[in-house]
């Protein structure tokens, strides 16, 4: 089963968790898919896109429960990135940590299966 990860702000999960339906984050609405990243990819999304940025969660979602609408495509440097062309039903979910900021400024992730 691969694995895949979405961080993703607190706040924004909350209204997920009372619907059961992630629909994404403004970017994703934005490019009409939820951008995902493997465990390898995960920590430099963090340090690219959400510098500095507190009380966000670490999502890790069951690749197979996502079926034919995930579709890894080339993105940064022509690595194959996870994106998922559907909502994410919050039933793929395989659990939700926090992801804090360090002394040093970057987030800390907890261990990520592949």
């Amino acid at each position: 089963m691969p694995v895949v990860y979405k961080i993703v702000p607190d706040t924004l999960w909350q209204q997920a968790r009372q619907t059961g339906v992630f629909n994404g984050a403004s970017i994703d609405l934005t490019d009409n898919f939820i951008h995902l990243s493997t465990a390898k990819q995960a920590k430099e999304t963090a340090a690219r896109y959400f510098v500095g940025q507190e009380d966000l969660l670490l999502v890790a979602i069951d690749g197979d429960a996502l079926g034919d609408k995930l579709v890894f495509e080339p993105s940064r440097g022509g690595d194959l990135f996870p994106h998922l062309y559907a909502p994410l039903q919050l039933s793929a979910v395989l659990w939700e940590k926090p992801l804090p900021l360090g002394p040093d400024g970057a987030h800390v992730f907890p261990e990520m299966p592949e």
